[in-house]
């Protein structure tokens, strides 16, 4: 499930990763993003001798929020399918293909390819974050991610814009709002991933669906890697935020607003499903709702995920973590979501029940259940799969959404 995770987004040979998982024996803070930042840089180096050919500018400099990303973006231009047509699953064999297709542009897709790879071992390096290596190592992903999609988004042709929203205290939802060019009242799905899940795993997967006439907004889970708050049940009140945002933006149909969400994040598209009216369709995959909230040792949660969500929700100890998670069960809002609900699990989810998955298809109104046999947390064995039946099946209920929506006070 791990090795699935950082293969499909970096495009990594799954074999040559899971070598390198087996090398590193440690989860300790400096040994595990050490380790994982050491491949990071090999890539930044083979980006910086590809970039250094093209006369572009190191690496290093990319990382300065100054750096002047439209002339990266023309030096990278001519490989920029490599990035935009990536898809769910990363061919590990895209980059040789393309250089011997487009032999003159081999010094751009070696540098794009150097650079993508770079920020996904850098976000190996930061999971599941909250020490402080992992969550330098997270600023530098995050900053990469920013980098790539800021230079290449003409080349693209979408709008990609990087967002902050203030949602109380110090605290600002950080996120990736992706619009087709030229644009008003477009249908928008709010896109939100889990415990230790960060922006770059989703936009770049999606960047690939640029042309089904829908915005996307991407956005960490609150109490995770750049917020400065810890999690509770109030943190619904990030995401209604993010909805106010939106909503007001004139280039988004207020009255088209959909939700997906990813393991934990599947638990904020389900709670917000049922008490957000603003929200016309959601899709939730491997959500937590009620028995994942249940003793921690009967679903088998690693130790290591087991202290990140300790760390997340500011849990004092293990009592102090059940009685936090345990009001957090969502079994009583299952029939209150009546928009259309597309649940996704594994079948044998080792990581959070499966039955959350069933109980909620069962008892939501006008939800659908799709398992896949043989697979664990969120599918990640079927994500071409499961990738393609979110989108259309957010783009049917969204294009047959009315463009009005009346929300009673």
């Amino acid at each position: 499930m791990f090795a699935d995770r950082f293969t499909h987004l970096g495009g990594f040979h799954p074999e040559e990763f899971r070598r390198q998982l087996d090398g590193c024996r440690s989860f300790d803070d400096a040994r595990w993003a050490g380790y994982w930042a050491g491949f990071a840089q090999e890539h930044l180096t083979r980006a910086d001798a590809a970039l250094a050919r093209l006369g572009g500018p190191r690496t290093e400099h990319l990382l300065d929020p100054a750096a002047d990303l439209r002339s990266l973006g023309d030096l990278l231009a001519p490989a920029v399918t490599i990035l935009a047509n990536r898809g769910t699953v990363a061919d590990p064999d895209a980059v040789q293909q393309f250089c011997a297709r487009y032999p003159e542009s081999t010094d751009a897709a070696v540098a794009l390819d150097g650079l993508i790879k770079a920020l996904v071992y850098e976000f190996v390096a930061a999971w599941p974050g909250w020490s402080p290596q992992r969550l330098r190592a997270y600023e530098r992903s995050h900053r990469l991610c920013e980098v790539l999609l800021l230079a290449l988004a003409p080349a693209m042709d979408v709008t990609i814009e990087v967002v902050r929203i203030p949602i109380g205290g110090t605290d600002h939802v950080r996120g990736i709002l992706m619009l087709p060019n030229h644009t008003v009242s477009t249908p928008t799905v709010l896109v939100t991933n889990g415990l230790e899940g960060t922006i770059a795993e989703v936009p770049l997967p999606l960047l690939a669906q640029r042309g089904n006439g829908m915005g996307t907004f991407v956005m960490e889970m609150p109490g995770t890697y750049s917020y400065s708050e810890t999690l509770s049940g109030t943190a619904e009140h990030a995401y209604s935020t993010v909805i106010d945002h939106l909503s007001a933006d004139p280039r988004i149909d207020p009255g088209r607003i959909g939700m997906m969400g990813f393991s934990f994040g599947g638990y904020w598209s389900t709670r917000m499903a049922a008490i957000d009216p603003r929200l016309t369709v959601a899709v939730s995959n491997g959500p937590l709702t009620h028995h994942s909230f249940g003793p921690l040792n009967s679903i088998g949660m690693p130790e290591i995920m087991i202290s990140t969500l300790a760390s997340t929700l500011g849990a004092t100890g293990t009592a102090d973590l059940s009685r936090k998670l345990a009001k957090l069960s969502l079994a009583q809002l299952y029939r209150h979501t009546e928009i259309p609900l597309l649940v996704i699990n594994g079948a044998h989810d080792t990581l959070a029940s499966t039955q959350d998955s069933i109980d909620l298809a069962a008892e939501a109104p006008n939800a659908q259940l799709v398992l896949y046999a043989g697979d664990d947390h969120c599918a990640m064995g079927h994500a071409q799969q499961w990738s393609a039946l979110s989108a259309r099946f957010l783009s049917d209920h969204l294009s047959a959404a009315p463009t009005t929506v009346e929300v009673t006070q």
